[in-house]
């Protein structure tokens, strides 16, 4: 498996979308931490150094905030435990929140997006993408988005089930944060996931503008983004095998590398969706994209190659 992670891939991938415009605001204040394993960061335009340096503060709770419920990196997440016990009787409000916006994008795509796809990960991650066809089946049979028990408020897992919600978590990062920007005042801002949020700028200012690289890292599209939300997926932005053919996005339905698209970009009002659709329409046909994207007011489908 090569060191290029999918997150990696994604941030490479957005990269001009940084640095904004030079002359978008007078003040740019920039916060830069870690969420859900990997790099991330904020600009803030407009926005007093004092001011800022609360915000930022403020930031770097939630996003752990986060990481306490969907990391799969912190053995002690929320996450972690119900994969580890197969069970949450109480899930908290992200976990709650994660969940019902899996269940949207799960409906609109018919399955393609699905967070039990963990143990299918685990296991082409552990044979470099050529996995024991025994194993594979076993794989599959933990898979299954209505395999989930949640009578009663809680999530109960069936024997072998798993889940990530790694190609969601990123954008419902993203979203959590411009919320509470939103809630403080902030007016221009430039969120960065692994998915990408903005807030404004104002009308009389440039949109912020993100590129959209190809595989080979061409620039395959120019977006602008004005109070919208950018998600960008590739099947091997991540692979498991040395020649690089067996990509990390995985057919919940069939066990096997998805290969429809070599790259998907979505902008949507909703991060998470943008990061959910994105993921699934790699294995999706042109007329069921557009089908799924219908389903929700304001995405939009911004590149596929």
């Amino acid at each position: 498996m090569t060191n290029l992670t999918r997150r990696r891939f994604i941030i490479t991938a957005a990269a001009t979308a940084l640095p904004l415009h030079a002359g978008a605001a007078p003040l740019r204040r920039e916060w830069r931490g870690r969420a859900l394993g990997a790099e991330a960061r904020v600009v803030l335009l407009g926005m007093p150094e004092a001011n800022a340096w609360r915000l930022f503060a403020r930031i770097t709770g939630e996003v752990a905030r986060i990481e306490r419920a969907l990391s799969l990196y912190d053995a002690g997440s929320e996450l972690s435990r119900l994969n580890r016990d197969g069970v949450l009787a109480r899930p908290g409000r992200d976990m709650t929140a994660i969940m019902g916006l899996s269940d949207q994008v799960h409906d609109a795509t018919n399955g393609m997006f699905d967070p039990t796809i963990q143990p299918l990960f685990s296991l082409y991650a552990a044979s470099a993408g050529n996995p024991d066809p025994a194993r594979l089946a076993a794989a599959l049979d933990a898979t299954g988005w209505h395999r989930l028990d949640r009578r009663d408020g809680g999530i109960r897992l069936q024997k072998g089930m798993a889940l990530s919600f790694n190609g969601i978590a990123q954008g419902y990062a993203a979203d959590r944060v411009a919320a509470l920007l939103r809630a403080a005042g902030a007016d221009s801002v430039l969120i960065d996931m692994g998915e990408i949020a903005t807030i404004g700028p104002d009308p009389g200012q440039p949109p912020f503008s993100a590129g959209i690289a190809g595989p080979g890292r061409d620039i395959v599209a120019e977006v602008p983004l004005r109070n919208t939300c950018l998600a960008t997926s590739a099947p091997r932005g991540t692979v498991f095998d040395a020649a690089g053919r067996v990509g990390h996005i995985l057919d919940p339905k069939r066990g096997a590398s998805v290969d429809s698209w070599s790259i998907v970009s979505v902008s949507a009002p909703i991060a998470a969706i943008a990061d959910g659709l994105s993921t699934a329409f790699c294995g999706m046909s042109r007329p069921a994209i557009d089908a799924a994207l219908a389903r929700f007011p304001g995405a939009n489908l911004e590149a596929i190659a």
